[in-house]
This record gives C-alpha cells, sequence and structure tokens, in this order.
C-alpha cells in the first residue's frame, strides 16, 4: 500500500467529473429533436437525397445515382447529378426538380412528421416530384395521393419550425 487515502469529498467529485462528458452528451442527444429540421433530407454528409439525381427521375424516368463529379450546393444540401446537363438544368431551375418536402418522405409529412426516403419510392405528380420512406408505404401512399398532397402541404411549413 502507497499509503494515500482519498478524502472522501475529493473522490466524490472526481467521480462527478468523470460523468460530465457523458452527461454533456446525453444532453445533446436530447436536445436534438428540439431543434429546427433541415430545410433538406440530407445524408450525414449533408448529400441530399441519398446521393440521387433529381432531375433524372423527370428526363429518364426512373432514379438515377449522381456523381461527386456533378454537384452542386443548394438550400443548404449537396446535390449530386449524373451527368452535366442534369446539374445545368437544376440550376437554372431547382424548384422544378427538387423533391417536395425537401425530399423527406411525403406520406410522413401528410401524418405529421418526418421520415428517410428510399430513392425508388418515388412519384412525379402535376410535374412534382415525391418521395416515400419505402415501397410499401409509397404504396399505401398511392391510395389517396391527392388527400395526403393536401395534407403534407398544410403540415410541411409547421414541420421545418419544429
Amino acid at each position: 500500500m502507497n499509503g494515500f487515502v482519498a478524502h472522501p469529498i475529493t473522490a466524490k467529485v472526481g467521480s462527478r467529473l468523470r460523468r460530465l462528458p457523458l452527461l454533456v452528451m446525453l444532453g445533446a442527444f436530447l436536445a436534438a429533436p428540439l431543434m429546427a429540421l433541415d430545410p433538406v433530407n440530407q445524408t450525414f454528409f449533408g448529400v441530399a437525397i441519398k446521393g440521387y439525381d433529381p432531375v433524372a427521375y423527370f428526363t429518364d424516368s426512373k432514379p438515377v445515382k449522381g456523381n461527386k463529379q456533378f454537384k452542386h450546393e443548394w438550400q443548404g444540401a449537396t446535390w449530386h447529378f449524373s451527368n452535366q446537363a442534369n446539374l445545368d438544368k437544376f440550376k437554372q431551375s431547382p424548384d422544378q426538380y427538387a423533391p417536395q418536402y425537401g425530399g423527406y418522405c411525403a406520406w410522413a409529412v401528410s401524418q405529421n412528421s418526418t421520415a428517410g426516403i428510399d430513392p425508388d419510392a418515388w412519384k412525379i405528380v402535376d410535374g412534382k416530384l415525391y418521395l416515400n420512406y419505402s415501397k410499401k408505404i409509397q404504396k399505401q401512399w398511392e391510395e389517396d395521393i391527392p388527400g395526403f398532397i393536401k395534407a403534407a402541404d398544410k403540415n410541411w411549413p409547421g414541420l421545418l419550425s419544429k
């Protein structure tokens, strides 16, 4: 034994200090839902719609993975495109090609919530791109597209400030 005896108060303070980083992380985790929603659904790396080319849904009638070589910053996210022509189209008129509700799941927004998307669960309605969480949710959304769009249009502005 080295003859060192910790004072009870010192031991208690040291124990509390070791817990401080854990408490800070827990506080940040709990506060995250209170922060405002990003206007564009993006990956951890800030890429919109999982790196898919939003213009390709219109020009190719299918989802096409974008290329990092053709990218553009818009609405706080990085958008990828499959080619220069699609990048140019988006730059010229981003609102025409960007998915509705910031690329969040259209059905979830109609339920006053948000969810990620599956780039293969999509539909263009009246010239606007809608993405959904999964093909299963897409089928549910397709049961009442006008009703779900109406509800989502009503809910979307409020979701941004939640």
